[in-house]
């Protein structure tokens, strides 16, 4: 009874992984179709957000980037103090290979982007971009091929995208805040004090946690901070507990609800607007560049090299234990699947380059193949892998006979 909550997590995140790909193909369609001067005009237009003395511009796309995406955002943070509260970061031991996994594929891909771009006509501050791992692709990816796999492979999955997104979060606030305004960064930290003080109100409307956390939004929108740091930290002043005797957790509540929104709406916006990549903007010269050789390959081979590297050590030095009925094989191809960047790389790629200037197209492209690759590589090897153990299976069922 206790893993029912993860596994309807899963099957709401693979599910939507799918609705991801389709409307990153309709987006990328789109940009190359006879439509595309009405898709990227809709997407650019600026739109003014007005609410008493806050007022906003932005374009169509930066709301989703910036705004949508926060839910996003708030709903990683509450995956991830689920995980770490009662789930599978909840003690040291469950703790360490994900986590070891989760670093392994930020180092290595970290590094193969910075072996191709540390030279001249490199781009080595976009190194970020391969380090990140999108849940609901390659959680989509395994499903479709993880028939008669064990269980504990998607378990294992989720945890490490989970940790990669903890250092995706952390990656962006260290690289990606410039300018910071004092004065609304000191409203942002009051009504994340005001969030965390209405945590102690066991009672407490969730209306007033919604103004609270479009307060905390606004706030850090205007300091300069990238606001998926406000989703992550509103997150965190959600109460585990519930509001009263014999209801859901109100945190547990927020996640079911918010959940399918997220996978079935706020992801496949985000991907009909940042993969709308126009073909005639990209120079294929400019493809075979330092910067998008390092992120298809940080995504392709990184990625599969540092987290299997990573599990290897980890549970060969005995810090951890292999996940359940799992073979060397399938966490093999469970490694590539985590070559599948996506959502989480088109954010960074897109903080990091100039969205329609020099690097940004050949950039969104190259995370678009690095990630298929990737999705093609690892879903090959676990059919590969599923495929040997119904072979086994039959044989031991002939054995018995």
């Amino acid at each position: 009874m206790a893993l029912r909550p993860t596994l309807d997590f899963l099957k709401t995140e693979a599910a939507g992984g799918a609705v991801l790909a389709v409307a990153a193909l309709i987006g990328f369609i789109l940009a190359n179709s006879p439509l595309s001067h009405a898709y990227f005009q809709a997407i650019g237009s600026d739109f003014t957000i007005q609410l008493g003395g806050f007022s906003e511009t932005l374009t169509v796309q930066d709301w989703i980037k910036e705004g949508l995406m926060a839910v996003f955002f708030f709903v990683v943070g509450l995956e991830i103090k689920q995980e770490v509260l009662k789930g599978e970061l909840s003690s040291p031991r469950k703790l360490a290979l994900p986590v070891a996994a989760a670093a392994g594929g930020m180092i290595a891909p970290a590094l193969i982007y910075l072996a191709f771009n540390l030279r001249s006509g490199g781009t080595p501050h976009g190194w970020a971009i391969p380090t990140a791992t999108d849940i609901a692709f390659a959680l989509a990816a395994l499903a479709m091929v993880g028939r008669g796999l064990p269980q504990s492979l998607r378990i294992f999955l989720l945890a490490m995208a989970i940790a990669d997104d903890l250092g995706a979060v952390a990656l962006i606030a260290v690289l990606f805040t410039s300018q910071i305004h004092a004065w609304y960064l000191l409203g942002a930290a009051l009504a994340l004090v005001g969030l965390i003080a209405l945590s102690e109100w066991k009672e407490a409307p969730f209306l007033f946690r919604a103004v609270g956390f479009l307060v905390l939004g606004a706030f850090t929108l205007k300091s300069g901070i990238n606001t998926s740091l406000a989703g992550v930290a509103g997150a965190l002043t959600v109460p585990v507990a519930p509001r009263r005797p014999g209801q859901e957790g109100v945190l547990k509540n927020f996640l079911r609800t918010l959940h399918p929104y997220v996978a079935f709406g706020v992801l496949p916006l985000f991907a009909l607007t940042a993969a709308g990549v126009s073909l005639s903007s990209v120079d294929p010269r400019q493809m075979l560049t330092p910067a998008p050789l390092g992120i298809a390959a940080g995504l392709l081979i990184g990625k599969q090299v540092g987290v299997l590297g990573a599990v290897w050590i980890a549970i060969r030095s005995g810090l951890a234990r292999r996940p359940t009925g799992a073979t060397w094989l399938e966490l093999y191809g469970v490694a590539a699947l985590c070559g599948v960047g996506f959502t989480m790389s088109l954010f960074i790629a897109d903080l990091t380059f100039p969205r329609h200037g020099p690097g940004g197209p050949e950039a969104t492209l190259a995370i678009v193949i690095g990630s298929l690759a990737s999705a093609a590589f690892g879903a090959g090897v676990l059919a590969v892998a599923a495929a040997r153990r119904r072979r086994l299976r039959s044989a031991a069922d002939e054995d018995e006979i």
